[in-house]
């Protein structure tokens, strides 16, 4: 054992019987010495346990990597999220939230027998290859998930761009494994995403709770509005299979939408809890808000939809979210290396936590995945009065009429081709839509 490790430990060791000594003639501490005797015959046990491995490994192991793989097993033992992170991974992990990064474009966690996938990011490698939230990863190349810790797994996963990899998944509903193959990239994720949903109405994808994404968030709202003729009838809010990001951004989002009250607040066993309200102010000056949800959703994304949900500010749909309410502190270290670490969970104003439960939507739909050809094939032309001939025309003003129609045209903007192709196929965004138009039609009456 080298000299230096010899005196941190001799030092820790000194430094827990000094503790020990002081307690002694402390009233009402006993328990405390106790505690630090204990703590110095761990200490023991670990210095001897790598001794032992030193000498005998069957190859020859640094005191770094022996220490390195100590901190990360002791991290990866507390839960899913708490983990240490070596020099490249905290400067990748800088870099993540920045939205700029190599590799797949996955969120994962860690699970029994593999890697679970929380979500893919849209418009990512993975997402393209079809990649699902869910899905549990079993093999990675030809090295098993369960043999790894979950930061082998992403350094496995990330790789130069333009570089292919297999991953071994189960799905739920699959009789046997699947194995896509999915060719990395440099991720670059557009946090906020828009466009017009139907004439009037808005639809907000946020993909990542990143850096700007408030910003983001606000801007484009206000081109939506402009585009629909200064106002807008309602809008839709998409959170489906977003992993999260960052607090603050999931706290700015909301506020956007509330006018007063608690967003999320946090209760730690060290350290003060935290507490976030609203300022006055709505975006969308009240109008009906529709949010989308999914097991994908996670994190941040369940922070916005239970605040808006808690406040009644927006009717939540879809499915049950993922169900992490908990809160990641990343801890630098002097030598460029990191830990992350849970330290505190969070919960929605009623003082609800979610941690392993989710959040329930409002009105529970399930994605059906539709194809075009199947839209076509089941599309029956309908017959109306105004198609027989000789139908008698209705007695209603025709000019006002046409005056109507071209003044109701100019207001607003059609959505966009990409989304009258998606709309066809997205279930839940159809019945978001079906709904926020019952909505402003209760409004208006």
């Amino acid at each position: 054992m080298s000299l230096k490790f010899r005196r941190v430990l001799l030092g820790l060791g000194a430094g827990a019987l000094l503790t020990a000594g002081v307690m002694a003639w402390q009233p009402g501490v006993g328990h405390q010495q106790a505690n630090a005797a204990t703590d110095y015959e761990q200490l023991q046990k670990f210095s001897h346990v790598m001794e032992m491995v030193r000498r005998a490994y069957v190859e020859k192991v640094s005191d770094e990597k022996l220490i390195e793989g100590a901190l990360s097993g002791m991290l990866s033992s507390l839960d899913p999220h708490s983990t240490y992170l070596d020099k490249e991974m905290y400067k990748q992990m800088t870099v993540d939230t920045k939205g700029e990064f190599g590799g797949l474009g996955i969120e994962i966690s860690s699970a029994e027998g593999g890697i679970r996938v929380v979500s893919p990011i849209e418009d990512t490698p993975a997402d393209h290859a079809g990649v699902k939230a869910g899905d549990l990863i079993i093999k990675i190349d030809d090295q098993l998930a369960r043999d790894i810790s979950l930061p082998e797994g992403v350094k496995l996963m990330r790789g130069k761009p333009g570089t292919s990899i297999v991953l071994t998944i189960f799905r739920e509903g699959e009789n046997q494994p699947l194995e896509i193959k999915i060719v990395r990239a440099v991720i670059k994720v557009n946090s906020v995403k828009s466009d017009i949903l139907a004439p009037g109405y808005a639809y907000l994808r946020i993909t990542q709770f990143q850096e700007r994404t408030g910003d983001l968030l606000k801007a484009q709202i206000k081109d939506l509005k402009k585009r629909s003729g200064g106002s807008l009838s309602g809008a839709v809010l998409d959170l489906r299979n977003n992993p999260g990001g960052l607090l603050n951004q999931a706290v700015e989002v909301s506020d956007m939408f509330l006018e007063k009250g608690n967003i999320v607040s946090t209760k730690s066993r060290a350290g003060k809890s935290l507490t976030f309200d609203a300022r006055p102010g709505d975006a969308l000056d009240k109008l009906p808000l529709i949010v989308l949800i999914n097991n994908g959703s996670a994190s941040a994304s369940e922070i916005v939809a239970g605040a808006l949900q808690d406040h009644h500010r927006a009717v939540l749909l879809g499915t049950k979210s993922f169900g992490k309410g908990s809160v990641q502190s990343v801890i630098p270290l002097q030598d460029g290396t990191a830990i992350k670490v849970t330290t505190a969970l969070y919960y929605t104003p009623s003082g609800r936590s979610i941690q392993a439960t989710g959040i329930d939507p409002d009105i529970q739909v399930e994605q059906v995945v539709n194809k075009p050809d199947d839209q076509a094939k089941s599309k029956i032309p309908s017959v109306s009065e105004r198609d027989l001939k000789g139908h008698l025309s209705n007695g209603n003003n025709k000019k006002k009429a046409s005056k109507d129609t071209v003044k109701d045209t100019a207001k607003s903007a059609d959505a966009s081709e990409a989304m009258q192709k998606r709309l066809p196929m997205d279930t839940q965004l159809q019945r978001a839509l079906d709904l926020l138009r019952g909505l402003h039609a209760l409004k208006a009456g």
